[in-house]
């Protein structure tokens, strides 16, 4: 089973995943055989089987072509076109290629994902370019069916509970004619299971659905709204300017097209006026290296604080100046191999450098 593509099924998500949806529909169509039963006698009966029977379409087909279509990934070895772009893009070292305007890299999938907005454990991928319109698609049929599901899987225990209580089959017989399936105290156990796995979804993934509407209309990622919340509130000379907000209506015209397809190739994006294709990357290449200079002046000060209580306020500005030389050298030499988490690692290591020349002296 976990040969090829379908190893994105090999997962507990989307186990959990499709049990609840079967689970959920199975119960639903069996209730509804119970309540209402398709007759010729009444099309309301036929009508509303054959919606409630057609929801799991709706919601498998958008939700095994998020899983097997996936987000899209950055091609191994990827590089602009022009050399020159290089500098305006961050490099992966996993995937050994550069980082193409929104992509991020996902440790769960191990590649570089494009327009990536998170990882989803129920699909084992992550949601991204290419099947950010069928994870949507899903998180709205299936609140929906799992609505229609509860109704009626509500309605089935009502109707049997209130006719057992106040009409005994041995005292009205008459009312308990000949029907498809039977429904007994097993069948009530496992509606009302039922019942509750329906309205967690709903309210589960119909609160998912509103999180992803809001990020369509926006046209950004959750990634993408965490630089821009940074960019914004960083000492800057000019203004920043969301490069992807093209307005709402076009905004989901980018994710929603009658091919399925987004308009986009995952390279190439559409900007507003006055960005341009690396508009956000340069913007997420400022905010990191702030980051790493606050990185790098609070271990000078950590460091600082150590040696003077190793030391007892000896020869502090000797070590000081030792420190700062050998702090830049490590800045040069890890600036494009290492993370900045590292880079401190880095510099807490050569400590005992420092004490020892310290004590040469």
């Amino acid at each position: 089973m976990c040969v090829g593509p379908l190893w994105r099924l090999c997962h507990w998500g989307p186990f959990v995943t499709l049990f609840l949806i079967l689970y959920i529909t199975t119960l639903s169509v069996y209730c509804d055989l119970v309540f209402w039963p398709p007759t010729f006698d009444s099309y309301g009966s036929i009508v509303n089987f054959t919606i409630l029977s057609s929801w799991i379409f709706f919601i498998l087909f958008n939700y095994f072509n998020a899983v097997f279509r996936g987000p899209g990934f950055v091609p191994l070895g990827w590089k602009p076109e022009k050399d020159e772009d290089c500098q305006y893009l961050q490099y992966c070292h996993s995937c050994k290629s550069y980082k193409s305007p929104r992509s991020h890299h996902c440790r769960h999938c191990k590649r570089c994902v494009i327009k990536m907005d998170h990882h989803c454990p129920w699909i084992n991928t992550c949601c991204g370019h290419l099947n950010h319109s069928s994870f949507t698609y899903f998180l709205f049929f299936a609140p929906l069916g799992c609505m229609h599901g509860a109704a009626v899987l509500i309605l089935t225990v009502y109707h049997q509970v209130y006719k057992t209580l106040h009409y005994p089959r041995h005292r009205y017989p008459h009312l308990y004619k000949p029907t498809l399936v039977q429904y007994d105290v097993i069948h009530l156990i496992l509606t009302f299971l039922a019942i509750g796995f329906a309205i967690g979804v709903v309210i589960a993934v119909g609160f998912l659905f509103f999180i992803q509407m809001k990020v369509i209309i926006k046209n950004e990622t959750g990634i993408e709204a965490w630089i821009k919340a940074k960019a914004v509130y960083r000492k800057r000379d000019d203004e920043f300017i969301y490069p992807y907000h093209l307005g709402w209506r076009e905004n989901m015209r980018q994710v929603f097209t009658w091919s399925g397809k987004p308009k986009s190739d995952g390279i190439i994006w559409t900007v507003a006026e006055g960005c341009n294709q690396y508009t956000l990357t340069i913007e997420q290449l400022k905010q990191k290296e702030e980051k790493r200079l606050r990185a790098m002046s609070l271990a000078l000060k950590s460091m600082r604080m150590t040696l003077s209580w190793l030391l007892d306020g000896k020869s502090i500005g000797y070590m000081e100046n030792w420190f700062l030389k050998l702090t830049k050298e490590v800045i040069v030499r890890t600036r494009r191999k290492c993370v900045d988490g590292f880079r401190v690692v880095v510099l807490f290591s050569i400590m005992l450098q420092i004490i020892q020349k310290a004590k040469a002296q």
